[in-house]
């Protein structure tokens, strides 16, 4: 073999070896995990418009796999595998996220939005939904969406038509602070629990009534157990999805805005779904067999400014709390009209 042909071969072999790594990095895209609690609701569908985004916008470069309904673990589980950095996302309710900062749980202050286009204009002002997303980055999170899954509301075993009607109901409530404390405000007793027990307590009668959105309950079939809906709509069950911080900062900078953008796309883009998810989960409860009711607009009036009372009590506890409530109380003022 001539010089010429040897060094031809050497060539040719070290463009080989150079050229298939980068033929692997093009066929095998960056893999995200992102896990929902819950499943066919407004936080899983904000996970799947997210994933269409991210995998169009970064040129098939990441590949959004979502879980929902827990498959990756409960949401205490998941937000620690993001804050690991072993998932990296989660999407869930504020209230799980307490935890690794008590100002998550502010979202669940009721008394503040007129209504779900207000709600909306609340988490997406770009001055609250900076300051909230990044709550968690000393702890391993950074937040990239913010979104409503419904107005707060009750279901019961017997019908609810006045404010002494909840005094000494057992409720069942997410584990926040906030939550506890607006059921003690109406003189009921408040229970916190896994959602998967939640049936079989009202059904046992353990439980008198829940309080969370109608996708929720209409998912669950609550109105086998307690058919009795009171639409007092005076608070905000939330959705927050949160990512690994160890994770995004590893990513080239071009990716990171990609995540970043498309986080907010999803944010604004799921709205409509939320709206129609509520009204869609009104017409199936009555399908049902279910009942939706209102309070009178005295009774309505009264339990506003009673709610409105637990935000400002219930977030003093720390700085962050205080300062995030009043954001938050600013930005509803500000975004009324």
């Amino acid at each position: 073999m001539t010089i010429r042909a040897t060094r031809r071969l050497a060539l040719a072999a070290l463009l080989i070896a150079v050229s298939a790594p980068v033929a692997t990095a093009q066929t095998s895209p960056i893999v995200m995990k992102l896990g929902t609690s819950t499943l066919n609701d407004s936080i899983h569908e904000w996970a799947k418009i997210f994933a269409a985004h991210v995998e169009k916008d970064s040129g098939g470069r990441i590949k959004v796999e979502v879980y929902p309904g827990n498959q990756l673990g409960t949401s205490p589980r998941m937000i620690e595998q993001t804050q690991l950095g072993s998932i990296q996302g989660v999407a869930g309710a504020p209230e799980f996220l307490s935890g690794v900062n008590p100002a998550f749980q502010v979202l669940g202050a009721p008394g503040l939005f007129k209504d779900l286009a207000h709600t909306n204009r609340v988490l997406q002002d770009p001055e609250f939904n900076a300051a909230y997303l990044n709550l968690g980055s000393n702890k391993g999170l950074k937040g990239i969406g913010l979104l409503i899954s419904g107005p707060t509301l009750f279901v019961s075993r017997k019908p609810i038509t006045k404010l002494s009607d909840f005094k000494d109901l057992k409720t069942r409530v997410l584990s926040g602070r906030l939550q506890l404390a607006q059921i003690r405000k109406l003189g009921g007793a408040p229970v916190p629990m896994p959602l998967g027990e939640v049936l079989p307590a009202l059904q046992q009668g353990a439980l008198d009534s829940v309080m969370s959105c109608i996708p929720v309950f209409v998912a669950l079939r609550y109105y086998d157990a307690a058919k009795y809906l009171v639409e007092t709509n005076h608070g905000l069950i939330a959705g927050a999805t949160m990512i690994s911080k160890v994770w995004f900062d590893k990513l080239p900078p071009d990716l990171q805005d990609v995540i970043v953008k498309a986080g907010q796309k999803a944010s604004n883009d799921v709205y409509q779904f939320s709206v129609d998810d509520v009204n869609r989960g009104r017409d199936a409860w009555i399908k049902a067999g279910g009942t939706v009711t209102r309070l009178e607009p005295a009774e309505q009036e009264q339990l506003m400014k009673a709610m409105a009372e637990v935000g400002m009590q219930e977030t003093q506890e720390t700085p962050q709390e205080k300062a995030m409530y009043e954001l938050l109380r600013k930005v509803a003022a500000r975004t009324a009209q």
